[in-house]
């Protein structure tokens, strides 16, 4: 069942049956609305070299990296960018097959035909013989649906794929990481000089498509001249400009109140099913995806918990679902129906 397909059957099944625990909520501007920014109203000029100095001042990174720090329109457009960069080149990509669909779109967009690997229930990273071709490894640092960070064990894993060729580089998708620094295992990728780092305000901040930043490393000057040819536009400038200096804490209160909201979720299940949620995905700050052992329908019939099969997530063979904590039911006021 592909996303739009399945928000027609939630709200037919809320609709439906009033006692149904929606856990299948996933638009996560929606539930924390008054806890985004407003835009400014003035019409000051906001260069990119600031806002990248501010941006790497932000999560602790070195300022003298401002030069590989592109500015662009967010990890979307990030990703465009640097697909028809791997496309020129004829480089082999790898994407999640699991985790978010769009990864798929943009690469096709751009003229590739990604080969996948699976993150449910754990990352099994490819294993790929070495050819002449350069080869990239998109991952996700935090990684929903799978609602954690890499362990130390898979992030090791993933220096050794990179140590078998010097044509390999891993992409890290971190826009689910709302804390600073970066998580330990995205920094240990990037001390590799192998990783490009891509970030925005969309979690942190919720404002999706507006601004981010790419960190590429020194040896990838070609794709530093294609983000500097595509620029956010003025507005969307100085919209990052405030929320970096102005609404610097936004991304603590969204990382409370999602913790707030996971506890009520914990509260309304029952035990069989909070027990078959991994412990290290009920601990990750900021999280809101909850993978567990047991499928959707299962849930639906026999605990009346509706869940988000992993089909819209993407290609999987996990017999699991994903709960979320997003719904009204968790929200400032709790409600017990729709």
């Amino acid at each position: 069942m592909k996303f739009d397909e399945f928000q027609e059957f939630r709200q037919r099944q809320l609709s439906a049956h009033s006692s149904l625990l929606d856990a299948a909520e996933t638009n996560v501007y929606r539930a924390l609305a008054p806890i985004r920014p407003q835009p400014p109203s003035d019409m000051s000029t906001v260069h990119r070299c600031d806002l990248a100095r501010a941006w790497l001042r932000r999560f602790e990174l070195p300022e003298a990296w401002s030069g590989h720090a592109m500015v662009c329109r967010g990890v979307r457009h990030g990703l465009s960018t640097i697909f028809r960069r791997l496309h020129g080149v004829q480089a082999r990509l790898w994407l999640p097959s699991d985790v978010y669909p769009v990864y798929f779109e943009l690469a096709r967009a751009a003229g590739l035909e990604p080969a996948s690997y699976p993150t449910l229930p754990a990352p099994a990273l490819p294993r790929s013989p070495v050819d002449h071709r350069p080869e990239y490894l998109l991952l996700a640092n935090p990684s929903k649906p799978l609602g954690r960070y890499l362990s130390d064990v898979e992030c090791a894993a993933v220096i050794s794929w990179l140590g078998e060729s010097p044509l390999r580089r891993v992409l890290i998708d971190s826009v689910y990481d709302l804390g600073v620094p970066f998580a330990a295992g995205t920094r240990r990728l990037l001390d590799t000089g192998r990783g490009v780092l891509l970030h925005s305000v969309t979690k942190g901040w919720l404002w999706p498509r507006t601004f981010g930043v790419v960190l590429l490393s020194p040896a990838q000057a070609e794709l530093a001249e294609a983000f500097r040819s595509e620029p956010p536009t003025s507005a969307q400038l100085r919209l990052a400009d405030r929320l970096l200096t102005e609404h610097r804490d936004v991304p603590r209160q969204v990382v409370a109140e999602l913790a707030v909201r996971a506890e009520r979720l914990f509260e309304r299940l029952p035990d069989e099913v909070l027990k078959a949620i991994p412990m290290v995905s009920r601990t990750c700050p900021g999280n809101y995806f909850f993978p567990v052992e047991v499928p959707a329908e299962t849930l639906q019939r026999e605990y009346g918990v509706l869940a988000t099969p992993v089909s819209v997530f993407g290609e999987s063979n996990w017999s699991g679902s994903i709960l979320t904590s997003l719904a009204d039911a968790f929200g400032p006021t709790p409600t017990t129906a729709r």
